[in-house]
């Protein structure tokens, strides 16, 4: 074939999705308030539960919990920063290990966790916002409840003491209307979201921990001026004394004890809360001018900055809490509904009364609280910093939802326009909050279990997908393998079975997110199934661009596909010569398409042309449909000539299985598939390539 010499001119796109929009990159210090406002929040609620799950040993297992995180959560997530530096985390990386319709399918389920996880975050901070504002001093001083009673009655509920029990109670009412303000204040910033809540929650996140600081402070110097509170309390630990129903009166060792914290762990894992997605504000990372796109370096180097640093501060901050409201509060003001139930550094923070001080008399020793400037004042300025940040809880994961939720669905096919509404978004958000919220009654100890079930599940996927590219890397280089990774694989996955087992429902609500992407997923590949999905083409050398480009100029009038490995070149022109009736000195250029991954959606081409005898042959790979492929090459090719036509041989699948291989993967009769793309993308009859089957 004699075909004319053209200019190198680039290839471009057949059809291009739209990229999702990026959040402006800060200074890592301000991004690590960004992720305090999920991992910090924490300490509005995690002594108090640890006290109430481990007794007087929830300093210990307090220890247990910062030892998990140092020594197991946080290398993984700084050798996923370094595999994925735009904010996918694990998720990304498992799609590199395990890839395919199984890949997509664990990305998919995984991604059903996350939604969990951040549903839950955001319902049990709310909640436990709620408990901050009721158990207020002034607010439960001055509440209104004249006529409470008569209204109880007139509802058909029972009115106890200062509350009213039944469905919607004060607990549930409250919640409802901080989740409705927090997700109204996210609907007011939501252009601009990560810049406007950056600037709101670094100056929040600094006034929290400098409140908590000066609680665990007076707490700590209250030890030291009474060292018999400690000493009291090392005594009754020593002693079996531990305030734990479950392990009372149980024969009592250093052993004993060493093996009760490590069994408190997953009841404790939401110390760990925050920490599972971190990643997601990686993106949000400053680094260097010079960082390459690909592999930023110091986006990298300062993202390790944050995580170690926000590990390092909450191994700080959380044991010490812990031991401060263990030795100074008394045990019976964390029963259900006390005093500290659920808010124990506020009990201290509103100048509440202490343990008695053993050998004290205990009379003087309850009247006794932390000391100026802590009471009311003080207590209220730490509930409304506390309520502000725990309302702001899920904002790191918010922030992250314009980049992470459409890079997947992106290449997923799930990507429909509706998605980019940030309006609609957190509308649907903020419902499934609500019904959350309502499942579970606003109640904190009710959301634990299926709260700890996201973020266990979401960090034994990181370990696991750590281990496995470790082993891989290491393999390949001929070392040991990572069996430190394996062991903290297996530690996360026996805290995830034993949360999953005390707790279920975290487990069937995360099955509900998982089967409505799949469903969803489906759905979206089978509305969209006629787009083009190519993005654009590349070209295995210079040679294969010139001879492209030179083809696209060339009026040849046959292209035909053809399967690598099923027939011969030569005997593949014979048999479409004669099916078709092709004159001998009518020039064919074969098409060979090789599929990559057909569980990705959007493909960009890789070309390589070659000329073999008399005819050309135009290899493409990179492809995720045969189909697809197809119809974007004759379409391109039709931009500079007169159209080819596309002449296909008789399939050699029965029909049965061509059918449901075209309406499940939109392969199998792929002739027909091939007129579709190409009817659909050119409305011009006359500049259409022709489908012929012989």
């Amino acid at each position: 074939m004699t075909i004319p010499s053209a200019p190198a001119t680039a290839a471009g796109p057949v059809s291009t999705p739209e990229p999702p929009k990026k959040p402006l990159p800060s200074y890592w210090v301000w991004v690590l308030c960004l992720l305090g406002v999920d991992y910090f929040s924490t300490l509005a609620y995690q002594p108090a539960i640890s006290f109430q799950v481990a007794g007087r040993l929830a300093p210990l297992a307090t220890v247990v919990v910062v030892l998990v995180t140092l020594c197991c959560a946080l290398p993984v997530y700084s050798y996923v920063a370094g595999k994925s530096a735009h904010g996918a985390g694990s998720i990304a990386l498992l799609e590199q290990v395990v890839r395919g319709w199984r890949g997509k399918t664990l990305i998919l389920g995984l991604l059903g966790f996350a939604a969990t996880d951040f549903i839950m975050i955001k319902s049990l901070s709310l909640a436990d916002a709620a408990e901050h504002v009721l158990h207020n001093t002034y607010v439960e001083r001055d509440r209104p409840l004249a006529n409470m009673a008569l209204r109880a009655k007139e509802m058909g509920q029972a009115y106890v003491g200062d509350r009213v029990t039944g469905f919607f109670n004060e607990q549930l009412v409250v919640t409802m209307l901080l989740t409705v303000v927090g997700f109204a204040f996210w609907w007011v910033l939501r252009k601009g979201f990560s810049r406007n809540v950056m600037a709101v929650a670094v100056p929040i996140v600094a006034a929290f921990m400098l409140l908590n600081g000066l609680v665990v402070a007076a707490g700590l110097a209250r030890l030291v001026e009474q060292p018999e509170r400690f000493t009291g309390w090392l005594e009754q630990v020593w002693q079996g004394d531990w305030r734990t129903p479950d392990f009372e009166g149980a024969p009592h060792s250093g052993l004993l004890i060493g093996l009760l914290c490590l069994l408190f762990l997953p009841q404790l894992s939401l110390g760990l809360s925050g920490f599972e997605m971190s990643l997601i504000v990686m993106p949000q990372v400053k680094g260097d001018p010079d960082d390459d796109k690909l592999q930023p370096r110091g986006r990298i180097r300062n993202t390790r900055k944050v995580l170690v640093v926000a590990a390092l501060v909450m191994a700080v901050y959380l044991p010490t809490s812990v031991l401060v409201t263990s030795t100074l509060i008394p045990p019976e003001a964390f029963n259900p509904k006390g005093p500290a139930d659920n808010r124990a550094l506020a009990y201290l923070a509103h100048g509440g009364a202490l343990a008695p001080v053993p050998g004290a008399a205990a009379e003087a020793a309850r009247a006794e609280a932390l000391g100026p400037p802590f009471g009311p004042v003080f207590g209220t300025v730490y509930d409304v910093v506390t309520v502000m940040l725990l309302s702001l809880a899920g904002t790191s994961v918010m922030t992250a939802l314009a980049v992470l939720l459409p890079q997947f669905l992106l290449r997923f096919g799930m990507e429909l326009k509706w998605a980019h509404k940030w309006g609609l978004l957190l509308g649907l958000f903020a419902l499934v909050n609500l019904a959350v919220t309502m499942y579970f009654r606003a109640s904190v100890s009710d959301q634990r279990g299926a709260y700890a079930t996201g973020v266990m599940v979401l960090m034994t996927s990181a370990a696991a997908v750590t281990f496995l590219s470790l082993r891989e890397e290491r393999r390949r280089q001929g070392r040991r393998r990572p069996l430190r990774y394996g062991m903290v694989t297996v530690v996360f996955m026996a805290t995830t079975a034993v949360v999953v087992a005390m707790s279920p429902s975290g487990l069937l609500i995360s099955f509900g997110f998982i089967v409505t992407i799949l469903t969803f997923s489906v759905f979206a590949r089978a509305l969209r199934s006629d787009e083009l999905r190519t993005v654009g083409f590349d070209f295995v050398d210079e040679e294969s661009k010139f001879l492209w480009d030179s083809l696209c100029m060339a009026d040849f009038p046959i292209l035909v596909p053809h399967r690598p490995g099923r027939h011969e070149r030569d005997g593949k022109e014979e048999a479409i010569r004669r099916d078709h009736q092709l004159d001998p000195d009518v020039e064919i250029v074969f098409l060979e398409v090789e599929v990559d991954d057909p569980s990705n959606f959007y493909q960009r081409l890789l070309v390589q042309v070659f000329e073999e005898g008399n005819r050309f042959v135009i290899k493409v790979t990179r492809c995720v449909s045969v189909a697809h492929a197809i119809a974007s090459v004759a379409l391109e090719m039709s931009k500079s000539s007169k159209p080819p036509g596309v002449h296909f041989g008789w399939s050699e699948m029965d029909l049965l299985a061509a059918s449901w291989s075209y309406l499940a993967f939109g392969e199998g009769n792929v002739p027909w598939k091939v007129r579709e793309l190409i009817v659909e993308a050119e409305p011009n009859a006359e500049r259409r390539p022709r489908v012929i089957i012989g």
